[in-house]
């Protein structure tokens, strides 16, 4: 989070809300008027003391008296009562915003380019949805209506002690102004660090989501007392924070009361000193006590609002923070026309067959400005082609594949898919023509036939056990005791690393695009599972263009293209034959003079 960013004014964090408060601004005005309303009760019902003790208890009217009580009774009730309506009220409206605002995070987050989720990690990105919305909600149901009513009690009852004695009011000014100071001191100085705990809070969780996901690797190196060390660290820093934080606001209800008590005690003594001189009655004097009391605390309640809308605050600008990311932009203007399977030109509205036919024209790429990647690469794969890219790691290969997503946008040169810029195209129409199948693959929470459908949302339970069969993921799938309807959780834990990777292939499949991407999507494969997965893939690539990157050099011999890679740039290109005749290269990696590192 930038310096600008941090120093934002609380009323401009609450304009970028607006949207939020607008719908519900009826339902809003509703809960300050019955909050309003239940504050004036208890107000009411004060000052009311003040003839019950002059008129009734002092003469011993008992009638009157009784019908005093019954009074205020009707009076607090009615405070009680519109105090329960406003908050439930609170309560309805609160769950509404937060929902709108969930889901516009969720999609904003879901519009990042992939480059946001290279540089933060998941923990980090979590925490938006669960520690900064969790604050936000905890400041809208608490402080909304509490605050309202504390602020009405207060101000009222200020006005009604200058009502009954304009001296002793004077004071309870200075008592105030001090409040004041105390709540914009400590608020100002709370707010900063509420904003570093939360940062430190995303950071400690992100890094805790990281150990539980990896504790067979954190197990196996024996790296627990490093990573204890390591969560030592994050800890300390949000305790630090949370300290500070915690210090400063705290300090304001102990203050706030202690000059309340002050005021009281002043009061008392003052205004004893008048009923004795006949300067004050009884009944007055007993109904500003009250005002008094009832001044001290809802400034107490008030300040201890302040915390709770300070953390709100706090997580209200992290979130904007993401809201200001700019969303992955998209230019583009040829879609895709399902019905007649052809891209459609916006000027001259021809149709172009979809054939996946992929070329590479001088093109030069780099993660960021001071370093380059790729360095003009050139390449073509026809419509039914097997392109292979080996090379050492980071040599280029998956970048490649990247690029060809448009996950990023290059530096210079061209790249077209069937003869067309893919800068012109609409990213999730050039993204359907295309099938990724990762070497990491990603399984989601669901039965194993709503994972494979994934790759083509209409498919039937047919196309499903169809891509299936392809994949040779059938086989295994059939001997689950729910079969396709296995529910997987966590990332499909419940299976091995190789059923993992036969169900993304499968989800490839039932996509049928015409360009199929393989990267390294072999690798968690044994080999004799491999060797039946050579068929269904063989079906699975037939007529498709197809691009892979794979280490196990065996697996590429048959593609019709292989490109050897080094440093960002093309050295060899050809087929297996050719390449191993050159005796460069490709024959060391493969003869094993040269490992692929």
């Amino acid at each position: 989070m930038t310096k600008s960013s941090r120093q934002k004014s609380m009323m401009a964090i609450l304009k970028r809300y607006e949207a939020y408060f607008k719908p519900n601004r009826f339902f809003l005005i509703l809960v300050v008027i019955l909050s309003g309303i239940s504050g004036l009760a208890g107000i009411a019902g004060s000052y009311l003391l003040r003839p019950i003790i002059n008129r009734y208890i002092l003469p011993g009217d008992v009638r009157g008296l009784k019908m005093s009580v019954a009074a205020l009774i009707v009076i607090y009730l009615i405070g009680v009562l519109f105090n329960f309506i406003s908050s439930q009220i609170m309560v309805r409206v609160t769950q509404k915003m937060i929902t709108a605002l969930r889901k516009d995070l969720f999609g904003h987050v879901n519009s990042l380019p992939l480059s946001y989720f290279d540089s933060n990690s998941d923990g980090n990105v979590m925490s938006y949805f669960t520690n900064d919305i969790d604050t936000i909600e905890n400041a809208l149901n608490t402080c909304f209506s509490l605050m309202t009513q504390s602020f009405i009690t207060v101000f009222g009852s200020l006005i009604m002690m200058f009502v009954l004695n304009i001296p002793l009011t004077f004071f309870t000014l200075v008592c105030l102004g001090a409040m004041v100071f105390v709540i914009y001191d400590n608020g100002k100085r709370s707010k900063k660090y509420y904003g570093r705990r939360q940062t430190f809070m995303a950071a400690l969780n992100g890094f805790i989501r990281e150990m539980i996901e990896g504790q067979k690797v954190e197990k196996v190196f024996g790296r627990e007392a490093v990573n204890l060390k390591n969560f030592r660290t994050y800890n300390e820093e949000l305790r630090v924070a949370s300290t500070n934080a915690f210090t400063y606001s705290s300090i304001m209800g102990p203050m706030v009361v202690s000059i309340g008590f002050m005021n009281y005690t002043f009061t008392v003594c003052a205004g004893g000193f008048m009923v004795i001189k006949n300067l004050l009655d009884l009944g007055t004097l007993a109904s500003y006590l009250i005002f008094v009391r009832q001044f001290s605390v809802p400034a107490n309640q008030f300040t201890q609002q302040i915390n709770l809308f300070l953390a709100g605050m706090a997580g209200a600008e992290r979130i904007l923070h993401v809201f200001d990311l700019e969303k992955e932009t998209d230019e583009g203007k040829v879609v895709l026309s399902r019905e007649s399977s052809a891209w459609e030109m916006p000027e001259s509205k021809n149709l172009v067959p979809v054939r996946g036919e992929v070329t590479f024209h001088d093109v030069a790429f780099g993660y960021d400005s001071s370093k380059t990647i790729l360095k003009k690469i050139s390449l073509y794969a026809k419509p039914g082609q097997k392109i292979a890219f080996v090379g050492a790691t980071g040599a280029g290969k998956t970048t490649i594949i990247n690029l060809i997503n448009r996950f990023y946008d290059i530096q210079s040169g061209t790249i077209t898919y069937d003869g067309i810029n893919i800068k012109d195209m609409k990213k999730k129409d050039l993204r359907s023509c295309l099938a990724l199948v990762l070497q990491d693959t990603h399984l989601f929470t669901g039965t194993i036939t709503e994972n494979i459908r994934y790759g083509n949302l209409q498919a039937t339970d047919e196309d499903v056990r169809k891509a299936a069969r392809l994949s040779n993921a059938d086989s295994f799938i059939r001997r689950l005791p729910m079969g396709y309807d296995t529910m997987l959780k966590n990332d499909g834990d419940n299976l091995s690393l190789g059923q993992r990777q036969l169900l993304a292939i499968a989800r490839a499949a039932v996509a049928n695009p015409p360009v199929l991407i393989l990267d390294e999507a072999t690798s968690s494969i044994d080999t004799r599972t491999e060797k039946l997965l050579e068929q269904g893939m063989d079906a699975i690539m037939e007529n498709k263009t197809v691009f892979v990157i794979a280490h196990r050099l065996s697996t590429v011999r048959n593609a019709d293209v292989i490109l050897v890679l080094d440093q960002g740039e093309i050295m060899e290109r050809g087929n297996h034959e050719e390449l191993i005749s050159k005796k460069g290269r490709y024959y060391e990696l493969y003869t094993g003079a040269k490992q692929l590192t």
